[in-house]
């Protein structure tokens, strides 16, 4: 079996909030190969966009290890975390407060090379050109600051600067969601493109289904801090099988004006993270829950397939 680029084993990340554990992680385990890309999904609050956060150690985890190329990225120290940054990058949410308004998008471009001592000052200017290139950004922008263009262009600026190292993975946090839907198909395009040309691994984080859907190769829905379903994309959405899963689906908008859906509207509030319930993450909210939810948490086991996996008591 191959080894994958990236896995996360029992992973956990708790914020202390008025002296009480906030379970933002709760003992999330995934892998990732070489060259595919995993969607993580869910509502806002789920802890999606803090997975991302430790794959790229912007944040410490609680407990728990991320494996990349066969080393536990964890138990880096400073020095090799820095060399790490060449190998992970991200892409984030806001492409406007992600980068130095008072840098010109030459001098945003240039500091990756210039922070990594990957190449001479000479060598420079030709190194930005060529990452405009693949990026398709125009020349006459280099002069400009970011407040001067609009939000695809600043996004694109920010994928140039996540592969101008060549890294193996990069984890994309909600890249087109501040974005209008015109746009949102140009940058997916350009990132689907650009991964194909350098080979490079995605962990995609969105709430948006159906970007997902494009994009993705393989799909995990997230609860509450909790995996609650895992499939190829492709399956996830011809045969949901979490109650949760099936809702999120059901909100999703259909071009196909004949196709006839029901939408299912969960009822309740999604539980605090500071006390989550005892049992399975979603029974408060679920059609389905019985008694055996509210105090036996399911496990993520194989349903239908070993690529098909859900935690639910009533779907085996």
């Amino acid at each position: 079996m191959v080894e994958p680029l990236l896995e996360v084993r029992n992973l956990k990340k708790y914020f202390i909030v008025k002296g009480k554990d906030l379970r933002a992680v709760d003992d999330v385990s995934f892998s990732i190969q070489e060259g595919e890309t995993m969607g993580l999904v869910g509502e806002s609050g789920c802890g999606k966009s803090t997975i991302g956060n430790l794959v790229v150690r912007l944040l410490k985890e609680t407990s728990g290890s991320i494996i990349f190329k066969g080393q536990d990225i964890t138990k880096f120290n400073r020095k090799q975390q820095r060399l790490l940054c060449k190998d992970i990058q991200m892409i984030f949410q806001d492409p406007y407060t992600s980068l130095n308004p008072k840098k010109t998008v030459r001098q945003i471009l240039s500091e990756p090379f210039i922070i990594q001592k990957v190449t001479s000052w000479k060598l420079l200017p030709e190194k930005v050109e060529a990452l405009c290139a693949v990026t398709r950004i125009p020349l006459d922008l280099l002069n400009k600051y970011p407040h001067e263009l609009d939000g695809g262009k600043r996004q694109t600026i920010g994928i140039a600067r996540a592969i101008s190292l060549n890294p193996k993975l990069i984890v994309c946090d909600e890249p087109v969601s501040s974005l209008d839907v015109s746009i949102q198909a140009q940058i997916i395009n350009l990132m689907m493109d650009i991964q194909k040309e350098q080979k490079l691994t995605y962990l995609f984080i969105s709430h948006d289904l159906s970007v997902v859907k494009h994009i993705s190769t393989r799909i995990k829905v997230m609860y509450l801090g909790k995996i609650m379903e895992e499939a190829p994309s492709d399956e996830l959405f011809k045969n949901p099988l979490h109650p949760y899963t099936k809702a999120l689906l059901s909100a999703v908008p259909s071009v196909k004006t004949d196709e006839k859906k029901t939408r299912i509207v969960l009822e309740g509030d999604v539980p605090s993270p500071i006390d989550p319930p005892i049992g399975c993450r979603f029974c408060k909210r679920c059609w389905m829950a019985q008694e055996i939810c509210m105090t036996e948490e399911p496990q993520l086991n194989e349903s239908w397939s070993d690529k098909h996996k859900t935690a639910c008591h009533f779907i085996q």
